[in-house]
């Protein structure tokens, strides 16, 4: 076993039940793709909405239900991941997972038959809670099952997956809805297929339970990375959200036009996460600031431009910075916590991350009416990007360094 200094991380090896074989590709594979259930609930619904606001037309209070449809995941992800974190580490992460992605398939398809927008909001809620436990449990099965540069390469490669689904489920979701609204739905059935892979490959380490103990997390090491999450899930949505309006107010009309941008801010995003898997032994008081500053320049200049190219090119900067902020601050939070305590502050990072992206609307739009428009309240996003990438420097104090540890049969790149 190697050991090497690295600035802010002290990797705790993962701990795993005694005669546990280390886990392969196909474990990561199943896993990674259970992740991305977490995004569908985000962006499968979006080119359908209208068409749900027309069928529930004479519905009391359809205009604010229906959106609540798209939101709803998303909050419920922000309140129950702690949750989720607890009862995983209680309980086991593989049996709270299988449970979850069944459930998630039944909760997930159940509007192809309701017909109470009230009812199909409940389900949405239904959905999010189940969205919580998934997130949750598959970081922290890859942070059990993995180790060292593969466990941070597995971290980065959640950025790209989530990123690549999203795109893909966008599209399908826009396919399927030329079929009718309820039609997209039929996509949480793969919940079935992942529950079977997942109960039929994804090994079971030993449980705080099993063992007997479940140690306290450690709530002083993570109060700054929890901390830090919350912004930086605020600039992680920013110009995801922000983007098509940041378009449409220098005059693009064509939705094929911001669908190509939306698409290259897509990418970037899981640049920065392949980028991450590469760099991630430079620790967080290193990729922090340079993940923040290129959020930030980003940021600004997405928002002061007024061209195309302009406006595109500060996108990209800024979604490569935030997929590289991702997997860096998920990777800070967790690297010091034990087996036993994992699930829990796994679930509390998510928690964190998934409040800043639900308040990231808000904050924009307050911003928006104080400043006097949307460029000013982008810009200001931006600016206080730049003022984190200092701040981190700090925040990350040399006292943090720690030992990185990585198993010597890792000889990934």
């Amino acid at each position: 076993m190697s050991e090497s200094k690295v600035e802010g991380y002290n990797h705790v090896p993962a701990a795993p039940s005694p005669g546990t074989r280390t886990a392969g590709l196909g474990q990561a594979l199943i896993l990674l793709l259970a992740r991305c259930m977490g995004v569908l609930g985000a962006v499968l619904l979006t080119p359908v909405l209208p068409k749900m606001q027309d069928a529930f037309d004479g519905t009391a209070g359809a205009d604010i239900l229906v959106p609540v449809t798209l939101t709803a995941p998303a909050l419920m992800i922000g309140l129950l991941s702690l949750v989720a974190g607890s009862v995983a580490d209680r309980l086991g992460r593989k049996g709270l997972l299988v449970g979850a992605l069944l459930v998630y398939a039944l909760v997930g398809t159940a509007p192809l038959w309701l017909d109470s927008l009230p009812l199909i909001v409940g389900s949405r809620v239904l959905v999010g809670v189940c969205e919580a436990a998934i997130m949750t449990c598959c970081t922290t099965l890859i942070a059990d099952h993995f180790d060292g540069h593969r466990r941070d390469k597995y971290l980065g490669l959640q950025v790209v997956f989530t990123n690549i689904s999203a795109i893909a489920f966008f599209g399908l979701g826009g396919v399927l809805g030329g079929a009718g609204w309820r039609t997209p739905f039929w996509l949480y059935a793969v919940g079935l297929a992942l529950a079977v892979l997942v109960a039929l490959f994804v090994r079971q380490p030993a449980s705080g339970a099993e063992r007997g103990t479940l140690q306290p997390v450690p709530w002083r090491s993570l109060r700054k990375p929890v901390c830090v999450s919350l912004l930086g899930g605020v600039v992680f949505y920013t110009p995801i959200v922000e983007l098509s309006y940041v378009l449409d107010g220098i005059g693009v009309e064509s939705t094929a036009t911001i669908g190509q941008v939306s698409a290259a801010s897509g990418v970037a995003t899981a640049l920065g996460g392949v980028v991450f898997g590469r760099v991630s032994r430079s620790g967080p008081r290193t990729l922090l600031p340079l993940a923040f500053g290129l959020a930030g320049a980003g940021l600004v200049g997405m928002a002061l431009g007024s061209q195309i190219a302009v406006v595109a090119v500060g996108a990209v900067i800024a979604c490569a910075g935030t997929g590289l902020l991702l997997p860096t601050l998920l990777t800070w939070a967790i690297s010091s916590l034990g087996y036993e305590e994992r699930g829990r502050g796994t679930g509390l990072w998510t928690a964190a991350f998934g409040i800043g992206q639900f308040f990231c609307p808000l904050a924009v739009l307050a911003l928006s009416a104080r400043l006097g428009g949307l460029s000013a309240a982008i810009t200001a996003v931006g600016a206080v990007s730049l003022a984190m990438a200092l701040a981190v420097v700090a925040v990350v104090g040399r006292s943090e360094v720690g030992t990185f540890r990585a198993v010597t049969a890792d000889n990934e790149s």
